[in-house]
């Protein structure tokens, strides 16, 4: 699992992409304390949120074809120090007691719409510095170290920092962050990892066409196009709930709210991480497609607890198994699209990967506070934790995946 961190450009990169990671699981919480402070409301909570994945949501797919057109070291460079000018702008206005919520929404709006240029970038680039026999590794790691830091320490630490001073410093604390992997990635050596450009680089058609071409891909392969609708559905059920209701209920259910909401993300984030763990540390599984469904499928069910339980030992646990099935899910998932689409298309289709299966976050956040003032909290969390399993089963069907990943092995 190690072998790739002998290659010094993935030992940075992935030093990087971790501080990057770090800082973004520490915002989800200043983010949401720092606008509970400013306004006690879900309805504003929803409201900045949504600019996060709204953010993300209309930047993806111009990031997939940029990511297949020029430098993606370029790409995750210059979004590294956008999310540093906006995250400092946040500290600073908070210092001077002059911030705002359309401040924290602007803020939130740029860092997704970075997201939306790095995570093409970074899957596209993956492979160019990675041999294809230590992709799965390598995928491991980063599915290690995205729950690790960005659902469990960077939380926990936000959560703990926040709720012993004030908001505005841990906002201060993600701009350190993304200043530390700026430097991380400037010292890599872009003449050394970098694709020559050829003659089909100069020659290629109008991006429009990159585009298309991406798309025809993802409805010819019926396995993609299903696990995509899967999780636009899994994304409009779960992350509204999780990442605008939870820190109400944890203010509302146990003393000390704000720490408790890290620690309940970070004991999410540690399940992923041992999840990533169990998987990349032997073959994949024979029947990966299977295997990666039900992961996600039954894996969602404790959710279901989440919205009932005034106990934080069985809310914990909850979200750890969570946690657990949709880290060891990912780290398939990752090397599968790596393994089976073409490289020249990898950045497209990353792309279209993250829009449709994000295409329904804005909404998940935009809905989870109003909806909440209507529904009981404990009936969207059952329902978040129910109906996935039923999606995956029709996805199973409708796609063939279990005769496809025989037709297809990727031992």
């Amino acid at each position: 699992m190690l072998a790739p961190l002998r290659f010094r450009e993935f030992r940075l990169l992935i030093a990087a992409v971790a501080v990057f990671i770090f800082a973004e699981g520490m915002w989800t919480v200043v983010m949401a304390l720092q606008v509970i402070a400013l306004v006690d409301d879900p309805t504003a909570l929803s409201l900045v949120a949504t600019c996060l994945a709204g953010g993300m949501l209309a930047c993806i797919l111009i990031g997939g074809i940029v990511a297949d057109r020029v430098s993606q070291r370029a790409i995750i460079v210059t979004v590294e120090a956008v999310n540093l000018a906006a995250v400092g702008a946040v500290a600073a206005l908070g210092a001077l007691g002059t911030l705002r919520l359309w401040h924290m929404a602007v803020a939130s709006a740029v860092l997704g719409a970075g997201a939306g240029f790095f995570f093409p970038a970074y899957s596209a680039y993956l492979p160019r510095i990675v041999a294809p026999q230590h992709l799965l590794a390598a995928n491991g790691i980063e599915g290690m170290i995205r729950p690790t830091l960005g659902q469990a320490m960077g939380p926990a630490f936000a959560g703990v920092l926040v709720g012993a001073t004030v908001p505005e410093l841990g906002s201060a604390a993600v701009a350190v962050m993304f200043a530390l992997g700026l430097v991380l990635l400037v010292a890599m050596r872009p003449e050394k990892v970098e694709r020559a450009v050829s003659d089909a680089d100069r020659d290629r058609p109008h991006p429009l066409a990159d585009l298309r071409d991406g798309l025809m891909f993802v409805l010819r392969n019926r396995w993609l196009l299903w696990t995509l609708l899967f999780a636009s559905m899994w994304v409009l059920l779960a992350m509204g709930p999780m990442d605008v209701l939870l820190p109400f209920i944890a203010r509302e259910r146990f003393v000390h709210g704000g720490q408790i909401y890290g620690f309940a993300i970070a004991a999410y984030g540690l399940g992923g991480a041992l999840g990533a763990l169990a998987v990349s540390t032997r073959a994949l599984p024979r029947r990966y497609l299977t295997v990666m469904m039900l992961l996600w499928g039954i894996g969602s069910l404790p959710l279901a607890v989440v919205g009932v339980t005034w106990s934080f030992p069985v809310m914990a646990i909850a979200l750890f198994v969570v946690g657990l099935a949709s880290g060891a899910g990912m780290v398939i998932w990752g090397t599968l699209l790596q393994r089976r689409v073409p490289a020249h298309m990898l950045g497209r289709v990353s792309s279209l990967d993250f829009f449709v299966s994000l295409s329904f976050m804005p909404l998940s956040m935009a809905v989870a506070g109003p909806l909440s003032k209507v529904v009981a909290v404990e009936t969207i969390f059952a329902a978040a934790g129910l109906l996935p399993i039923v999606l995956a089963i029709v996805a199973l069907a409708a796609a063939r995946m279990p005769r496809d990943e025989i037709a297809h092995p990727l031992d």
